[in-house]
């Protein structure tokens, strides 16, 4: 099963990719699907690449909800 997680862009790096945080863990992933990422923004994440821009209150209550089911998505 594959599942796209919400995570926050905290850093914009070269080449169309930024780094995102997720419960504390780092980690680089790509931007080329999604336009116009600015630092704090959250997008969806599914296998290194950056689906969509998601809005923060929604991003929030997706994580709300992960967190409550006991899956630890990092």
């Amino acid at each position: 099963m594959c599942l796209a997680i919400p995570v926050r862009v905290v850093a914009l790096l070269e080449s169309a990719r930024a780094k995102v945080d997720l419960g504390g863990v780092q980690k680089d992933i790509s931007l080329a699907l999604v336009e116009d990422v600015a630092v704090g923004d959250y997008v969806i994440l599914h296998v290194g690449y950056a689906l969509q821009k998601l809005d923060r209150d929604e991003a929030e209550k997706t994580l709300a909800l992960i967190a409550a089911s006991g899956v630890q998505p990092a």
